[in-house]
This record gives structure tokens, C-alpha cells and sequence, in this order.
């Protein structure tokens, strides 16, 4: 029996090592992700790539921190792509989920040429976040809007909460 979306969530919680923002955030990216794929109708596989990607896209962030000084994406994306392959061999997986769940960890910052549903719903999943958490400005939300989004939900959920007029 392949391993649950959820049982990956408690590991990956765990192995943030009680780092509430890390935890709160692939919790957060996690919940637009899932929210999207279902809600735009993705079939069950990407849905689940996509989901289990959402959890675990920031994993080298702490090994970040610690030897760059921060959580550069290009580091995130570089560093991300060992350490995303080591903790998804303890999962019972299909083998080219892994190596796709892997392979958008090392592309999650990369907004050029986003390919397949499962990362265009990573990339909105991870911006409706740092959006809030960045502060992000309500030109560079609205520039990202019209290059980037891409699915009807991410698009209405990113104007719903950052672009409504007061």
C-alpha cells in the first residue's frame, strides 16, 4: 500500500525539529495545494505529486540557514534536491512520483517554463504563502497574477485575499 499524503506531513513535521515557521508554512502550502488540485479537477496522481511536493519543497531550508546564512531559493533548490531524495526513500512511493516530487523541489523557484500541473500548482500553492509572509507588494502580487498564475482557483484565491479593494 502506497504511503498516505498525510503520514509524509507528520514526517516532514518532525523532521523540521519544532521550527513553528517551517512548520506552519509547508502546512500552509500544503493546504493551497491540495485546495487547488481539487478544486481545478487535477487527476489523483498529479494531485498527490503535487501535495507531497507542496510538504516537503522547502526541506533544505534549515541546512540553508546554517551554511549560507540564509534560505536563498537558488540554495533551496540546489540543496533541496539531495535532501528531498534521501527523506522520500523511507516512503512507499511509484518511483517516477518520487523522482518528480524531487525534481520540483529543485525547480520551486523557478517561474520560466513551468511545465505540468502539479509544479504550476506548487509555484501559486508557495506564492499564496510568501506572499503574506514576505510582505510582498500589491504591484509585484498583481505583476505575478497576470505572468504566472495560471489555474482559475489560484488565480481567485490570490485576488480574494491580497487584491480586493477595501
Amino acid at each position: 500500500m502506497e504511503t498516505s499524503v498525510s503520514e509524509i506531513a507528520v514526517r516532514m513535521i518532525e523532521y523540521s525539529e519544532g521550527n513553528c515557521h517551517d512548520i506552519s508554512h509547508l502546512l500552509k502550502v500544503w493546504s493551497f495545494a491540495r485546495m487547488i488540485a481539487e478544486r481545478e479537477g487535477v487527476p489523483e496522481k498529479e494531485r498527490k505529486t503535487a501535495e507531497i511536493a507542496a510538504l516537503v519543497h522547502d526541506i533544505a531550508c534549515p541546512l540553508c540557514r546554517r551554511k549560507y546564512g540564509s534560505a536563498d531559493g537558488k540554495h533551496q533548490e540546489e540543496e533541496g534536491v539531495i535532501l528531498a531524495e534521501e527523506f522520500l526513500r523511507e516512503f512507499r512511493l511509484p518511483g517516477e512520483m518520487k523522482e518528480r516530487i524531487v525534481w520540483l523541489v529543485g525547480h520551486h523557484h523557478t517561474l520560466t517554463e513551468i511545465q505540468g500541473i502539479d509544479y504550476q500548482i506548487l509555484i501559486e500553492a508557495d506564492y499564496l504563502v510568501n506572499a503574506d509572509e514576505s510582505g510582498f507588494s500589491r504591484e509585484n502580487i498583481e505583476n505575478t497574477r497576470d505572468r504566472i498564475f495560471c489555474t482559475a482557483t489560484g488565480r481567485r484565491l490570490l485576488e480574494s485575499i491580497y487584491l480586493r479593494t477595501p
